[in-house]
C-alpha cells in the first residue's frame, strides 16, 4: 500500500520533491515554489475521466427524516489544524476533547462533505443543530489524537490533506488516511504543495488543483468534492479553475457560518483557537450553529 501511494505521487507530481511547505504550521518551511516544475513542463494532459472519478455509493446521501426549509441553511464549519500544543494553530488535546463532548452532549449532528453539499444546495437538514468539523494540512496527530476522540463520540470529520505531505514525518501516511476514510473521516484536497494560489500563474494553479483531485480520487476511489485554499488565499482565476476541476465546495479562512449565498467556492469557517474556554466555544456554536436560524443570529451578532 505504501509503495502504491508513493508510485501514484511520483506520477502525478511529475518529478516534484516531497517536502513540508506548510505556511500555517510550525513545520520547517521550504521554498516549495522552486521545487515545482516550470508550467510548460507540467503534466497537463490529465484524463477527464480521472478528474471526475465517481463513487456513487459515497456521493449518495440518505435524506430520510431530513427537514426541508424555506430559508437557506447556515452551517458552522469548524477549522482546526494540529491537535497538540505550541502555537496559535494548535489546539490541545484536552480542549479538543471537551469541545467534541460538548457537541455530542448538546445534540449536534456532524456532517460529511456530501451531506454538507446537500444541506447547502437543497436547503435540507438532518437536525436543527449541525456542524462540519475540518482539519487543515493533515497532521499525524489528527490520526493519533483527534481520531480516537472523534470515534469515541461517533463523529464525522473532514481532513484537508496536502498531497506532497503524505508520509512526511509530521503528517499522515496513506495507511492512516485509508483507515480513517473507512470510519467516517473524509479526506479532501488542500492542493499538492500548499502554496498561496493567488500568487501563482493559472497553469500552476491548474497543476495544484487538478493533480490534487486526481490523487485523492484514485487513492480513496471517491469523487473529491471539497477544497481548502492554502492560507485561505485565492483569486478569480482560482475559482474558475476549481470549478473546472470538479470541486463542488471550497472553504476559506473568512470568519462566519457557511451558506450558499456567499458562494459555494468561497465558504466561511469558524476558527477554533487554543485557549478558548468551553463557555466561549458554546457561545460560538450558539451564534453559528443553529441550522436555519444561523442567518438570523448573524444579523445581530458579530464574529467572536
Amino acid at each position: 500500500m505504501k509503495k502504491r501511494g508513493r508510485a501514484l505521487l511520483t506520477v502525478l507530481l511529475a518529478g516534484t520533491v516531497l517536502s513540508g511547505c506548510m505556511k500555517d504550521a510550525s513545520v520547517k518551511q521550504t521554498d516549495a515554489s522552486s521545487q515545482l516544475p516550470k508550467p510548460s513542463k507540467m503534466r497537463t494532459n490529465i484524463n477527464t475521466d480521472q478528474i471526475h472519478y465517481m463513487n456513487t455509493a459515497k456521493e449518495s446521501v440518505d435524506t430520510t427524516g431530513w427537514s426541508k426549509t424555506n430559508t437557506p441553511v447556515h452551517i458552522p464549519i469548524l477549522m482546526f489544524h494540529s491537535i497538540s500544543s505550541g502555537n496559535s494553530l494548535r489546539v490541545p488535546k484536552e480542549q479538543f476533547q471537551q469541545e467534541m463532548k460538548w457537541l455530542k452532549d448538546n445534540g449536534y449532528y456532524t456532517l460529511s462533505p456530501e451531506e454538507a453539499l446537500t444541506v447547502l444546495t437543497e436547503n435540507k437538514e438532518p437536525s436543527k443543530k449541525i456542524v462540519l468539523i475540518t482539519f487543515d494540512d493533515g497532521y499525524k496527530d489528527n490520526y493519533t489524537v483527534a481520531y480516537p476522540i472523534l470515534k469515541k463520540y461517533g463523529m464525522k470529520a473532514t481532513i484537508f490533506m496536502i498531497g506532497k505531505a503524505i508520509g512526511y514525518k509530521t503528517h499522515l501516511s496513506e495507511k492512516q488516511m485509508l483507515d480513517m476514510s473507512q470510519h467516517d473521516i473524509s479526506i479532501e484536497s488542500h492542493t499538492i504543495s500548499h502554496l498561496d494560489l493567488n500568487s501563482l500563474p493559472a497553469k500552476q494553479q491548474e497543476f495544484e488543483l487538478d493533480h490534487s483531485k486526481v490523487l485523492f480520487d484514485k487513492m480513496f476511489k471517491q469523487n473529491t468534492i471539497m477544497l481548502a485554499y492554502p492560507s485561505g488565499r485565492y483569486n478569480n482565476e482560482t475559482l474558475a479553475i476549481a470549478k473546472a476541476a470538479g470541486y463542488k465546495m471550497a472553504v476559506t479562512t473568512e470568519p462566519g457560518s457557511a451558506a450558499s449565498d456567499e458562494g459555494m467556492l468561497t465558504l466561511h469557517r469558524v476558527r477554533i483557537s487554543p485557549g478558548m474556554t468551553l463557555p466561549a466555544f458554546a457561545r460560538l456554536m450558539e451564534i453559528y450553529g443553529i441550522g436555519t436560524s444561523g442567518a438570523q443570529a448573524l444579523k445581530s451578532t458579530k464574529h467572536v
